[in-house]
C-alpha cells in the first residue's frame, strides 16, 4: 500500500498511439511530507498544502512544533508497505505512481442540497396530460392500517451529495513529477480543488 493527498483539478483528454481518445482526470498528487513514521501500525502521517501559521488552532501549531515540521493544511494517516523506509520530513511526489498503475481515488461529492425523490433517487415521474394532479411527488408510502408505518431505507427526499466516495480501479495513464500531476482514467469524486486521497488499488494488481 502507499498513497498520496492532493487535489482535483478536473478533466481533460488525451490521446494514446493508437489514436485512441481516452478521458482523464487531472490530480495534483503532492507534494506531501512525512510529518510522522508509525511504524507499529504500518503507517505514515502526512501532511499536504500550505497555511498560514496565523490561522493555525493552539492544539495544532503545537503538533507541528513537536514534529518540528512547516505548518500543513491537510493531515492524514496513510498506510505503507514499508513505513520505515521512509523519514521524517521527507517530501512524497507523485512519481511514486507509475503509468499503468491501478488507483482508488477517495473524495467528498459535490453537495446537491435537498433534492426530491426524481433528482435524488431517479424515480419516474406521474403524467403530465389531462389534468393530473401530481408530477413529481414520491408516491405512495405505504399502507395505512398495515403496517401502518413507514419501512426505514424507504426511499425519499433529502440531503443528495456531500458524502465521502471512492472510484476503485482507476488506471494511472500519465505521470508529470515535475509538476506532480497524475492523469486518470475516468471520472473521480469531489469539485474542482477538492482534497482526494489516491492509494494503490487493493483489489486489483499492477501491470
Amino acid at each position: 500500500m502507499s498513497g498520496l493527498l492532493g487535489r482535483k483539478l478536473g478533466m481533460t483528454q488525451v490521446f494514446t498511439e493508437s489514436g485512441e481518445v481516452v478521458p482523464v482526470s487531472i490530480i495534483e498528487a503532492g507534494p506531501c511530507t512525512v510529518l510522522e513514521v508509525l511504524a507499529e501500525t504500518g503507517a505514515l502521517k502526512v501532511g499536504y498544502g500550505e497555511i498560514k501559521p496565523h490561522r493555525l488552532k493552539k492544539p495544532q501549531a503545537g503538533y507541528f512544533e513537536k514534529v518540528g515540521r512547516e505548518p500543513r493544511r491537510y493531515i492524514r494517516q496513510i498506510a505503507f508497505a514499508d513505513p520505515t523506509a521512509f523519514e521524517p520530513g521527507q517530501e512524497l511526489k507523485a512519481d511514486i505512481f507509475a503509468v499503468g498503475d491501478y488507483v482508488d481515488v477517495t473524495g467528498r461529492s459535490k453537495g446537491r442540497g435537498f433534492s426530491g425523490t426524481i433528482r435524488r433517487w431517479g424515480h419516474s415521474r406521474y403524467p403530465e396530460s389531462h389534468g393530473h394532479p401530481h408530477q413529481r411527488i414520491p408516491g405512495s408510502l405505504g399502507s395505512s392500517a398495515t403496517p401502518g408505518r413507514v419501512f426505514k431505507g424507504k426511499k425519499l427526499p433529502g440531503r443528495y451529495g456531500g458524502k465521502r466516495r471512492t472510484v476503485q480501479n482507476l488506471e494511472v495513464v500519465g505521470v508529470r513529477p515535475e509538476e506532480n500531476l497524475l492523469l486518470v482514467r475516468g471520472a473521480i469524486p469531489g469539485c474542482r480543488s477538492g482534497l482526494v486521497l489516491v492509494r494503490k488499488a487493493v483489489k486489483r494488481q499492477t501491470k
